[in-house]
């Protein structure tokens, strides 16, 4: 960005943090535009859930991720279980699914009660085990009463990938599969974070996803075309940017799509739409149509995918959107203009 560009009086809002277009223009126009090229085929200016740096003959996928999730407990999770699982899992859907090392950085307010942080440290030691993953580096910082929302917590993670795959893989006729329900995060948050009584509880879906996408990589191979894990924006968000990047449509049936019946109330209530909310326990993988059928079967045999299902296809057509099939017609599935559930994640 030039001086004659620079505006003096902007300030950087909450949109801009919540994932889509307008969080990818403050990181490419501000953030990075100073940068010196990383020359990498998958790397920064990719925007995937990660890089792939070359080390030898191996593909070292690196990614990191800071949480600021409000509230920092909720109904199947916290921050911590959070923060191992997103990190694990941007690794994952590049191929990484063999976590070789975790960093995590722990920023905490003065004031903040010892017992959550334990709580907090307990969940993240339960999850790395979950993830046959191992924090192996990290670093603490207090800041004063009121200079800090609580806790912020960062992970980093290096993973090795056998086969790569990007977010930007698709060709016309490859399967969209998604590994589980959708729309449970966002939903279990906002219940949360407002004191919304449904009449039941709706818990979020966060977790690692390695052990099920090695399932599925493990009987495909380079038959998984693309990857994409659907947190920020939710299914609509990630289907958007596969489409975009792959240069291809995406035709998705609504009715094969798993949103579970009580995100759906919940979604009626709230006035939001289940396919725009964030998941953090699923990924959108891309398969070639020979191979769908294999992949599906694997991920039903693990049991972080018996809710998997092909839920739409890319088309030679409409290159860059999503459309939905509802039943009684088409319709446009757009990426939401902000995140409908802030700090999720």
């Amino acid at each position: 960005m030039t001086d004659e560009e620079f505006d003096s009086d902007a300030v950087v809002t909450l949109e801009q943090g919540a994932g889509g277009k307008a969080m990818r223009d403050l990181v490419s126009e501000v953030l990075t535009a100073g940068l010196p090229d990383d020359s990498l085929d998958i790397g920064r200016e990719a925007m995937d859930d990660g890089a792939v740096v070359p080390i030898g003959d191996r593909n070292v996928v690196f990614t990191t991720d800071s949480h600021v999730v409000h509230p920092p407990f909720f109904p199947g999770g916290d921050i911590g279980r959070l923060a191992v699982s997103g990190t694990v899992n941007d690794l994952a859907v590049m191929g990484a699914t063999d976590v070789r090392a975790l960093s995590s950085a722990v920023v905490v307010e003065a004031g903040y009660a010892e017992s959550d942080l334990e709580r907090i440290a307990d969940s993240m030691a339960r999850t790395c085990r979950e993830a046959d993953a191992a924090i192996v580096t990290g670093d603490t910082k207090v800041m004063g009463h009121g200079d800090l929302d609580g806790i912020v917590v960062n992970t980093t993670g290096v993973g090795v990938a056998d086969h790569v795959v990007g977010d930007d893989g698709l060709s016309p006729d490859d399967v969209l599969v998604s590994t589980g329900e959708v729309g449970r995060h966002g939903v279990a948050l906002l219940a949360e974070r407002e004191g919304i009584d449904f009449g039941t509880t709706v818990e979020s879906d966060v977790r690692p996803i390695n052990g099920v996408v090695d399932r599925a990589l493990s009987v495909a191979g380079a038959d998984i075309t693309a990857m994409k894990d659907p947190t920020r924006m939710g299914l609509a968000g990630a289907a958007s940017e596969m489409a975009t990047k792959g240069g291809v449509g995406i035709e998705l049936r609504q009715d094969r799509i798993p949103v579970p019946s009580d995100v759906k109330g919940a979604s009626e209530m709230l006035g939001l739409n289940p396919l725009q909310i964030a998941n953090e326990g699923i990924a959108l993988l891309g398969v070639r149509p020979t191979a769908a059928a294999d992949v599906l079967a694997a991920l039903r045999s693990h049991p972080d995918g018996q809710d998997a299902a092909a839920i739409g296809k890319a088309i030679d057509d409409e290159h860059g959107r999503v459309l939905l099939d509802t039943g009684l017609g088409t319709r446009y599935l757009r990426e939401p203009a902000t995140e409908p559930a802030p700090r999720i994640c």
